[in-house]
């Protein structure tokens, strides 16, 4: 638990293989101070000394073998180990999903642009976003079966799009995108020029807007992170009075 610092100490494990819309996305939507690592290039914080972790999206899958890949996963079971709570966005809900002991596989296909999701649990992730919300997503791997005690939180036809267990949540879609990643995105697919024009089509100011309704959940995980944060210090404050009274 990182201490005397008015704003949540972040851990930002970029899992984009540098890609600096990412780190855009996520600078612009956490208020937090982030310490990032470039996880492709086998950076990773030595210690757990932060009040939050989150894991960005990537265009990896979480079953190759690369030699970043399993030592991420190792690090993410280890943090939830010391409860610290986690966000996974994404490939981010992927790792994390696999380091509590679920499973990912391969859909063989694209969800690829703006697209409507439910919320199947109340939750405070979720907390003032509509229970069906729209948001862009862009992914062709999907978390097959959820850890031990996880709950789904959200979900469309294309599976589950959110979930939690404990401090830990992870969700499919990325509610951090802007109208320019999502262009981005769409146009470096490997698909049909009309599946490409039909994505690009959805990118509307409309689709936008109702997607920035999710951006939310960045705010409600660092509100969690703040509880949690005060729930130790009281913890800690109660405990050091304790002892005063014994001694």
């Amino acid at each position: 638990m990182a201490m005397g610092n008015d704003r949540p100490r972040v851990a930002l494990l970029n899992a984009s293989h540098n890609d600096e819309e990412t780190r855009r996305n996520f600078r612009r939507e956490l208020d937090a101070t982030l310490v990032e690592y470039n996880v492709t290039e086998n950076e990773r914080p030595t210690e757990f000394d932060f009040d939050g972790i989150v894991i960005t999206g990537s265009r990896s899958s979480v079953y190759w073998d690369r030699d970043w890949i399993q030592p991420l996963i190792r690090y993410t079971a280890a943090a939830d180990d010391r409860d610290i709570p986690i966000l996974g966005v994404c490939y981010g809900h992927q790792v994390l999903a696999v380091a509590l002991g679920g499973h990912v596989e391969s859909m063989d296909e694209y969800e690829l642009g703006y697209r409507k999701v439910t919320q199947t649990q109340s939750d405070a992730l979720f907390e003032d976003i509509p229970n069906t919300f729209t948001v862009f997503t862009s992914h062709s791997d999907r978390v097959t079966e959820l850890p031990s005690d996880a709950t789904t939180l959200a979900e469309n036809d294309y599976g589950i799009h959110a979930f939690r267990r404990e401090n830990a949540w992870g969700v499919q879609f990325h509610p951090e995108y802007d109208r320019e990643t999502a262009r981005s995105i769409t146009t470096n697919k490997d698909l049909s020029t009309d599946q490409i024009e039909s994505v690009l089509d959805g990118i509307t100011t409309e689709n936008y807007a109702a997607a920035c309704k999710v951006k939310q959940l960045f705010e409600n995980f660092t509100a969690y992170i703040r509880t949690v944060q005060s729930d130790y210090y009281s913890e800690m404050s109660t405990e050091g009075e304790v002892e005063l009274e014994a001694e």
